[in-house]
């Protein structure tokens, strides 16, 4: 290092620009990570869901058939099932806040507060 007080201030100009130029790229980097984690689970929850509810659909459809049988009508066999159904909804709705809200909150928060920064390339699934 040289004695002159100029150039000490550019290096270290240099240096702190340099040190806010990296720290910005590892936040961008590690906010396109934490996105794309969240897109990924988001996208497969739309899909699984999208096929789940298919395969309840059609099931809905076959158990209304059969009660239609077995009571000879098939008023009486899908009103079954449409009531099986509204009771599954309200013990959904019931059990959401108890299960399903805290383990949604906890996820997105685990996402978004990694602790290792170092890190890039782990899966945490």
């Amino acid at each position: 290092m040289e004695g002159n007080p100029n150039t000490y201030f550019e290096e270290t100009y240099d240096l702190v620009k340099k040190y806010t130029d990296d720290r910005l790229l590892l936040l961008k980097i590690q906010s396109a990570k934490k996105t794309a984690k969240i897109t990924s689970k988001i996208i497969y929850i739309f899909a699984a869901s999208i096929l789940l509810f298919f395969v309840f659909l059609f099931l809905g459809f076959m158990l209304a058939y059969f009660f239609a049988e077995k009571l000879n009508s098939t008023f009486y066999g899908f009103a079954i099932v449409a009531g099986i159904s509204v009771f599954i909804l309200l013990l959904f709705i019931v059990l959401y806040k108890i299960y399903f809200s805290d383990k949604i909150m906890n996820m997105i928060t685990q996402v978004f507060f990694e602790n290792d920064p170092n890190n890039f390339d782990e899966d945490d699934e």
